[in-house]
């Protein structure tokens, strides 16, 4: 008698729940768009920032996009005038996350 077996007597009403591997496909979190984001950086007060540009999707991706990239690097940052500003020099690692996600990103100055 296995493991399963086992918790199958102990808890006989228990339906467990699927893995990682057993679950539906990868379906994209955001908008995904043909045209490049532009990911620059830039100086502003002295203190540098990560500019990313030209993402055409619904204010709503923004918002969520903005929330996950903040997160993801512990840092600062908003979303004005449909460009994301990400406070620090973090191109590497957006530039790395949005090509995990799907998109296609261009570096621009430097």
């Amino acid at each position: 008698m296995d493991l399963q077996d086992q918790l199958k007597n102990l808890f006989p009403d228990h339906t467990p729940e699927q893995t990682e591997a057993e679950k539906e496909p990868h379906v994209p979190k955001y908008w995904l768009q043909d045209d490049p984001i532009i990911c620059k950086y830039e100086k502003r007060k002295g203190k540098p920032v990560t500019i990313l540009e030209g993402y055409n999707g619904a204010n709503s991706d923004f918002k969520k996009l903005t929330k996950d990239l903040k997160s993801l690097l512990g840092v600062g940052g908003s979303f004005k005038n449909e460009s994301i500003i990400i406070q620090g020099d973090y191109r590497n690692k957006i530039m790395d996350y949005l090509k995990d996600h799907g998109f296609s990103v261009k570096r621009v100055g430097g």
